[in-house]
């Protein structure tokens, strides 16, 4: 076993390319589009991006002081620091 810092190579080939260009399997219905497919509304206090065909909540991301939040429902969260 190792700890989380085994991931840093995988996770920086995941963020380091547009990530709008990459693909999700839509657990709902089973649509496979790339993120920028999703709707997205964004006049609220965090952003939610659902599919396009069965508008499923893909994620949400809000912005806090000092931090981002990227939420994924049940699937957990990942909080990020900013500056």
């Amino acid at each position: 076993m190792r700890d989380g810092n085994a991931l840093a190579g995988p996770l920086s080939e995941l963020f380091l390319p547009d990530p709008t260009t990459a693909l999700r399997l839509c657990p709902g219905c089973g649509t496979d589009a790339a993120l920028a497919t999703l709707h997205v509304y964004d006049r609220g206090p965090a952003a939610v991006a659902r599919c396009p065909r069965c508008s499923e909540i893909a994620f949400r991301i809000a912005r806090h002081p000092g931090q981002l939040w990227f939420d994924f429902g049940r699937g957990g969260a990942l909080r990020f620091p900013t500056l």
